[in-house]
């Protein structure tokens, strides 16, 4: 058996394993349409006006720059636990990090992203 054999196998396994949700949800999913979905739901009152809402995108760059920042004490908070045994090669890896970091935050400051509007 090859290195890549395992390789393979989980692949193999993983592939038939997603495929097969797709087809056993295709074969017993009801073929007629029902009259309750096209019911209105939440409040139960059909909608009044136009329905469609757009959000202004500085709300998902926020999510977005939580989302990079939370990721970053992710792997901050384990490396500053091992820091004494680490060595000199980890830290230089963990400032240029940090380094990446700080020029995406840069940018997302340069452009507005950061600004209430």
């Amino acid at each position: 058996m090859s290195d890549w054999a395992g390789v393979f196998i989980f692949l193999a396994v993983a592939l038939v394993f997603g495929a097969g949700g797709i087809v056993t949800s295709f074969l017993i999913h009801p073929r007629r349409n029902n009259p309750v979905k096209l019911e209105e739901y939440e409040c139960g009152l059909p909608t009044q006006g136009p329905t469609w809402v757009q959000f202004r995108t500085s709300y998902f760059l926020y999510a977005l720059l939580f989302v990079i920042f939370d990721v970053e004490t992710i792997y901050l908070y384990p490396w500053a636990v091992k820091f004494q045994s680490l060595g000199l090669f980890a830290f230089i890896e963990m400032i240029i990090f940090i380094f990446i970091l700080i020029v995406g935050l840069w940018y997302a400051w340069k452009e507005g992203a950061l600004e209430w509007k």
